[in-house]
């Protein structure tokens, strides 16, 4: 058993990139552009604000200093810590290179969710509401930001239920073991199915991973785009007429859609 979840850890970020899936810790995965009222959110864990640490985490020094572009959805430090932890166990940085929180996938989501996306704003809300079949995806009554608010909360409860801790204080095989138990259908969400079930949580969290880890920079994630860079893919390219009749694999400097580096 210990060899089998050792191979599993050992699931390389090359890996990863070839298959654009989700791997760490048994989560296997594989996409997002485009207050809860009733319950009560209130964890019954919840630490005061922190330093201020949470917004600047896995902000690598670069051409323009620590990447803090300020958020717009999270207003609470340890609320934003605890999303980011978990998005980074989804994509964790390794040596092919960094992981959500480096790449600023963190400040996507909080983007999104601040706005059409996190409030449904273009999609059909009315009831009946019913608990739909699996291959219907995301049948939620509540929006998106509702959603992970939730989402947010029930990850610190199943954290202290099973280790008492906080999600964003446990080590990264606990973390592991508390999104398996989302991604697996498993956590109890506090809640009526037909509200929100575990796996849809799971299943917007993955895809705002990946989605912050490859967006183009604009949307906040990608910083400097070193997601494209690890794939090799040369982003919103003016022209190819260089390089139409090469037949050889071109390696090409990315270029985000309104130029320059973010």
């Amino acid at each position: 058993m210990a060899d089998k979840k050792n191979s599993e850890k050992q699931f390389s970020r090359r890996d990863f990139l070839k298959t654009t899936g989700v791997a760490t810790g048994g989560i296997i995965g594989g996409s997002m552009l485009g207050g809860l009222v009733g319950f009560n959110l209130d964890s019954p864990t919840e630490e005061p604000e922190t330093s201020g640490d949470t917004a600047n985490q896995g902000a690598e020094e670069g051409d323009s200093g620590e990447y803090n572009p300020g958020r717009m959805f999270f207003s609470n430090d340890a609320t934003f810590d605890t999303i980011s932890q978990a998005m980074e166990r989804i994509f964790p940085e390794n040596d092919i290179g960094p992981g959500a929180i480096g790449l600023g996938a963190p400040f996507f989501l909080d983007m999104q969710l601040a706005g059409a996306y996190g409030n449904n704003s273009k999609e059909y809300m009315q009831g009946p509401f019913s608990a739909g079949e699996p291959t219907q995806g995301y049948q939620s009554r509540l929006n998106r930001a509702d959603l992970f608010t939730l989402g947010i909360e029930r990850l610190d409860t199943e954290s202290n239920d099973m280790f008492d801790d906080n999600f964003r204080n446990l080590d990264d095989d606990q973390k592991d073991e508390i999104i398996t138990r989302f991604q697996e259908g498993e956590a109890d969400m506090g809640v009526p199915e037909d509200t929100a079930k575990p796996v849809d949580f799971f299943n917007l969290l993955r895809s705002a991973t990946l989605e912050g880890v490859y967006a183009d920079p604009m949307y906040r994630g990608n910083r400097n785009m070193e997601g494209w860079k690890m794939k090799q893919f040369p982003g919103h390219q003016h022209a190819y007429i260089q390089e139409i009749q090469n037949d050889s694999f071109m390696e090409i400097e990315p270029q985000p859609m309104y130029g320059g580096n973010h």
